[in-house]
């Protein structure tokens, strides 16, 4: 037999459920860990060369509103690592994607192609035609999503994502899939130019490719420093008498591939992207937009001086400035309360110039032509004739397979033996085959370096070329007529990140976090899926 329920019972059972909601109701809106509103804007701020002892060198040069009110009020992650063997292109493949070369396909900036036995950019298609450039680019080999297409899935294709950097590459990397746009310098016209893949080009970029247009402006826009030399800290006296000059000639033939790589061409990237949040509105919907930037304070390439500090330091202060323009033009936007804002570094590239000969510091050349060419005698010698050797790219060695199969020659034997050869070579430290690499045997780091390696892209043996050597063409010690190449320098693959949220209390991390827990993060901040790719935990910021 059921016991009916009283209807006095039944009104106080009701009123005392009602409590409880409004009780849970008003905890979950007065609690300190309630859900804040949504970021309407995304700002990704990718800056090459990005170091934390610059930042904290030049801290009383910078203004308030720039690198300043990142320190101050935002998470500063002090150590970001990327592990070894990767360049700026790479790392913000990692950074945006959430994962390791050796899943998302972008290994470098150029990779070998084998057949053909030449380098190509990463990005390069054929198939995609360019808008006001023929270079033909995609973002087809990112094999994974990355956090814009993430941005973009998440309201179903209402949100836009624009990317703007002074490199092609860079550019489509922050685009990535499902981008709206991304623009970049043309190399030989100086036009903003994209790929047909994508579709919408901003008003902003159509106005600066018509009126007002770089290549009118370039020979005006000198590179000198920005504040008197005595200013600059822990600078010697002699870097104080004669200061820097930096010119874009009309002349030069490369003149906007050396803006590119200069501090004002940040000042372009800052305007241009000011524009976008002013022309389009961006971050003032009830979506979220996202915006992605790539800068560079990286060593300056183009000057004669292998001391490149003053440029460095003044690349930072002129940095600070355009932050500061970038986030004003936000407040005059949708504000940065309703605004996320992240800032990563990646590392500076290896390569460097010689030092001056009065110096004495031990240098040699190292031959990548006379390598294969010694290489080659050698297997010859061991297998009968043929051409054992196809090419040398970025420090790694090809093999020619397919010989290597026709002759039913023991493939893993035969890169141990070139290992052994190569090993004896002048200016050669340490050789890995690929086997070592795979199996996490190589180096000090190796489980680091076999995530970083891309098989599709990677040679058979590695070659790990002494500091202060310098890598070059010619097969002999000939110096005449020659122009110098790299010079070889370890650097530290760690790098300084930034967020900056209103969700978010001022913090610093200063124990090493891997790269690939960058985008997660930010896409946990946004309540939105990270990328598809990304297998390491987000940091728990609040």
């Amino acid at each position: 037999m059921v016991k009916k329920t009283s209807p006095i019972t039944a009104r106080i059972a009701c009123a005392i459920v009602a409590s409880m909601v409004s009780i849970g109701l008003t905890a979950a809106t007065t609690a300190p860990g309630h859900l804040s509103k949504r970021p309407t804007l995304v700002v990704g701020i990718f800056v090459e060369g990005l170091q934390g002892d610059y930042l904290d060198l030049l801290r009383d040069c910078f203004g308030n509103d720039g690198f300043k009110r990142l320190m101050d009020k935002g998470v500063t992650i002090e150590n970001v690592d990327f592990g070894p063997g990767i360049d700026a292109t790479a790392a913000t493949a990692m950074l945006i994607s959430g994962a390791a070369p050796s899943v998302n396909g972008i290994p470098a900036a150029r990779v070998y192609n084998v057949e053909k036995k030449i380098d190509h950019p990463i990005l390069l298609n054929p198939a995609n035609i360019g808008n006001f450039t023929d270079a033909t680019y995609t973002p087809d080999p990112i094999l994974v999503s990355t956090l814009s297409d993430e941005v973009r899935i998440a309201d179903g294709g209402l949100g836009a994502v624009h990317a703007i950097a002074p490199d092609a590459q860079m550019a489509i990397i922050l685009a990535g899939h499902a981008g709206n746009s991304a623009f970049w310098i043309n190399d030989v016209t100086g036009k903003w130019s994209t790929s047909t893949f994508y579709r919408d080009t901003p008003q902003a970029v159509s106005k600066r490719n018509h009126i007002n247009t770089l290549p009118n402006r370039l020979d005006t826009l000198g590179w000198m420093p920005s504040i008197p030399l005595d200013r600059y800290p822990d600078l010697p006296e002699y870097k104080k008498i004669y200061p820097f000059r930096h010119s874009f000639p009309s002349k030069d033939p490369n003149r906007y591939r050396a803006f590119k790589v200069s501090a004002p061409a940040n000042r372009e990237v800052t305007s241009m992207a000011a524009d976008y949040i002013s022309m389009m509105g961006l971050g003032t919907r009830d979506v979220t937009d996202m915006l992605n930037l790539s800068y560079t304070v990286a060593p300056y390439p183009y000057g004669r001086d292998a001391d490149t500090r003053i440029e460095t330091m003044d690349a930072y202060l002129r940095l600070d400035a355009d932050l500061a323009n970038l986030f004003k033009a936000i407040e005059s936007g949708p504000g940065m309360e309703n605004t996320l804002v992240f800032v990563a570094g990646t590392p500076i590239p290896t390569d460097s110039k010689r030092e001056e000969d009065r110096w004495h510091i031990p240098y040699g050349t190292f031959s990548p032509r006379r390598a294969i060419s010694l290489l080659n005698m050698y297997l010859i010698a061991l297998h009968g004739n043929g051409d054992y050797v196809t090419g040398f790219h970025n420090g790694y060695l090809y093999l020619n397979n397919t010989l290597l199969k026709d002759r039913d020659l023991d493939q893993a034997a035969i890169r141990a033996e070139a290992a052994k050869f190569l090993t004896r070579m002048s200016g050669v430290s340490q050789v890995f085959t690929i086997d070592d690499i795979l199996s996490s045997r190589a180096g000090d780091n190796g489980y680091a370096l076999r995530r970083n390696t891309s098989l599709n892209h990677a040679g058979d043996l590695l070659i790990l070329v002494n500091p202060g050597w310098e890598i070059t063409d010619r097969e002999d010690d000939d110096e005449a007529d020659q122009t110098r190449g790299p010079v070889v320098r370890n650097v530290i693959t760690t790098s300084p990140v930034y967020i900056l949220s209103p969700s978010v209390d001022a913090r610093t991390i200063d124990t090493p976090v891997d790269a690939r827990s960058i985008a997660p993060t930010v896409a946990r901040l946004l309540r939105i899926r990270s990328p598809n790719a990304a297998s390491v935990a987000p940091l728990r910021l609040k």
